[in-house]
C-alpha cells in the first residue's frame, strides 16, 4: 500500500468543493498539491519528515496528518516549500525550479515581488543583481534584467502565525492581509477589528501556496517606457492533478513570452497555452481571473490593484486571439537609456481586451489611431489579415471596409494622376486630411456628412452600387454610427500595400493626432 494512502484523521483537509473558498483559495490548494508532489520525490518515506508527516492527494482534495507538535511540522513544510536560490531568486519547490531556465525563474521572482510580496515588511532584500538574457529568435541582442536579491520572505516564517504559544495549530480565525490575499485590507482604520479580513487557519495555510499555481505577466507602457505593470493570472482549478500537469508541461519559456500589453492579453495568453488546451474537455470553457497591478497617484510606493476581470476563452475567442497573434508582430525590442526593452504589440492587446469584454475585435481601435505616439507601432498588414480571416457578425461590416478600400484606391489614383513626373505624390497629406475629418465626427450627422464626402470624392464605387441596401444601416445612422466610424478607421489602417498605386506604402503620419 502506498505510504500516502494512510491518512485517517487529517489535521488539515482542503477540498475544491468547499463552498466558502474563492479562485485564489483554489489556486492555493493547487499550489500545495504541486508542492507535496515534488516533496514526495525528495522525502519519499514519512519517517524522513518531521512528525511522520503524511498526505493523501486526490484530484479534488488534500489531506495532511502528522504526530507531535504542529509548529515543528508546519515550519519544516513551509521552509521546504518556499526557498531562495543562490542567485537570490525566490524558489518555489512546487514548480521544480531546478529544472526551469533562468528566464522563467526571474519572471516568477519579479512577478511575486510585484504582486503578492511588495511591502518591505514581508520580504527582505540585499542588493541588486543584473542578468543578460538572450531573446529567442533574435541574434546578437541581449536584455539586461535587474532584480532585487531576496534574503527572506513571509511565507517561510508563517508557521508562528498558524500556531499558538504552545505550538499547536490554531482553531480560531486569523487576520488575513494583502500579501496573502490581494485586496484584503482593513476597510476602516477607526474600526480595525470589525473591518479586517479573517480566515480559518486551514484556508490561510492554503493561501500561502497561491503564488505557486499563479502566472505572472509584465505590461510595459508604450508611451512611458520606464513604467511597468504586472498581471497576476489566477487559474480556475477544477482538477488538481490535471492542473499540476498542465503547469509542469509548460516547460521553459522565453523571457519575451511573459510580456503582454493588456489585461485581456495576459488572460488569453495563459488560456491559449497548448498544455491548457490539450488537457481540457471539449465542452469546457477555459477561464481564469486576472488582476492588474499598477501605480496610482495616492500610493506611489507600491503597486495597487487597478483592474480585475474573469477571462473566458470560448472557441471563437480562442480563434480570433490566435489570429491576432499570427497577424501582428509579437513584440519589439527598443533601446531606452542604453538598455534593450521588450514592448508587446499594443494592437493585439486592444483586440484581446475587446474579446474579453464581449465587443467585436475592432471596437474602439480609433483611440489608437488618434494617439500620435502609439500610431507608429501599428502596421497595416496585420489589420488587413484580421479583416480577411475573421468571421463577421454582419457581412455588411466587411462590405463597408471593402467600399472604403475601393474609395481609397480611387482617391490615391487621382492624386498620382495629378502629380507631375519627378514630384512627390501627397498621399501622406491626404491621409492626414481624411483622419482629421473623421476624428471630428462626434455624432451621427457629422459622420453621415463625412462618409458622403469621402465616397463622393472617390467617384463611382462598384461595391456601393451593388450592395447599397446592405450598407444603408451603417451609413444612414440606423445602426450605431460609432460602429461605422470604427470600421472606417480600420479600413484606413488596413489598406493593403499591394493595392497601392505605384506600390507606395500607406503610412499615416505621426502628426494625425493633432
Amino acid at each position: 500500500m502506498s505510504v500516502v494512502a494512510s491518512v485517517v484523521n487529517p489535521k488539515i483537509y482542503l477540498n475544491l468543493s468547499d463552498p466558502s473558498i474563492t479562485w485564489i483559495h483554489r489556486a492555493g490548494i493547487a499550489g500545495l498539491w504541486m508542492t507535496l508532489k515534488q516533496l514526495e520525490k525528495l522525502y519519499p518515506i514519512p519517517a524522513e519528515r518531521p512528525g511522520n508527516l503524511t498526505w493523501l492527494l486526490t484530484p479534488r482534495s488534500i489531506s495532511l496528518e502528522w504526530q507531535g507538535q504542529d509548529f515543528i511540522v508546519l515550519d519544516w513544510l513551509l521552509k521546504q516549500s518556499f526557498q531562495i536560490n543562490e542567485e537570490g531568486l525566490i524558489s518555489l519547490t512546487g514548480l521544480n525550479t531546478h529544472s526551469i531556465n533562468i528566464e522563467t525563474q526571474i519572471n516568477i521572482h519579479l512577478g511575486i515581488t510585484a504582486t503578492f510580496l511588495q511591502h518591505n515588511q514581508v520580504v527582505k532584500f540585499k542588493g541588486k543583481k543584473s542578468k543578460s538574457l538572450k531573446v529567442d529568435g533574435v541574434d546578437g541582442i541581449e536584455l539586461d534584467v535587474e532584480y532585487k536579491k531576496a534574503v527572506s520572505y513571509a511565507h517561510q516564517h508563517f508557521a508562528k502565525e498558524l500556531c499558538d504559544k504552545q505550538g499547536q495549530f490554531l482553531q480560531q480565525s486569523i487576520g488575513v492581509v494583502g500579501w496573502l490575499y490581494p485586496g484584503s485590507v482593513v476597510r476602516h482604520v477607526a474600526f480595525t477589528q470589525e473591518t479586517k479580513f479573517e480566515e480559518k487557519p486551514q484556508l490561510a495555510f492554503a493561501l500561502l501556496y497561491a503564488p505557486v499555481a499563479c502566472h505572472y505577466f509584465v505590461l510595459r507602457s508604450h508611451t512611458k517606457l520606464e513604467h511597468t505593470e504586472y498581471a497576476l493570472v489566477i487559474p480556475e482549478v477544477v482538477d488538481l492533478e490535471i492542473y499540476a500537469q498542465e503547469y509542469w508541461n509548460l516547460g521553459n519559456l522565453d523571457y519575451k513570452d511573459f510580456h503582454v500589453s493588456s489585461l485581456g492579453d495576459a488572460g488569453l495568453r495563459f488560456l491559449t497555452y497548448e498544455t491548457i488546451i490539450e488537457l481540457t474537455t471539449p465542452d469546457q470553457v477555459k477561464r481564469c481571473q486576472v488582476i492588474l497591478f499598477g501605480t496610482v497617484i495616492w500610493s506611489k510606493q507600491q503597486k495597487t490593484r487597478i483592474e480585475i476581470a474573469v477571462v473566458e476563452a470560448t472557441e471563437i475567442i480562442d480563434f480570433i486571439y490566435k489570429l491576432s497573434r499570427i497577424s501582428f508582430q509579437e513584440y519589439q525590442i527598443i533601446k531606452y537609456k542604453n538598455k534593450n526593452l521588450i514592448i508587446s504589440n499594443m494592437f493585439r492587446g486592444t483586440i484581446a481586451d475587446n474579446l474579453v469584454k464581449g465587443f467585436p475585435w475592432w471596437a474602439n481601435l480609433y483611440t489608437i489611431f488618434k494617439n500620435k505616439s502609439l500610431l507608429k507601432l501599428i502596421t497595416n498588414d496585420g489589420v488587413y489579415k484580421m479583416i480577411q480571416n475573421s468571421e463577421w457578425n454582419l457581412e455588411s461590416q466587411k462590405l463597408f471596409i471593402k467600399a472604403c478600400h475601393e474609395a481609397l484606391k480611387k482617391i490615391y489614383a487621382k492624386i498620382y494622376g495629378r502629380t507631375n513626373e519627378g514630384q512627390y505624390a501627397q498621399i501622406e497629406r491626404e491621409n492626414i486630411r481624411i483622419l482629421s475629418q473623421l476624428g471630428r465626427c462626434t455624432n451621427a450627422e457629422n459622420f453621415r456628412k463625412f462618409i458622403a464626402e469621402f465616397w463622393g470624392r472617390a467617384g463611382q464605387l462598384s461595391i456601393l452600387e451593388k450592395h447599397w441596401e446592405e450598407l444603408l444601416p451603417l451609413t444612414s445612422g440606423i445602426m450605431d454610427w460609432k460602429v461605422a466610424r470604427d470600421l472606417t478607421f480600420i479600413a484606413l489602417a488596413s489598406y493593403p500595400k499591394s493595392n497601392m498605386v505605384e506600390k507606395q506604402i500607406l503610412e499615416i503620419s505621426d502628426s494625425n493626432s493633432e
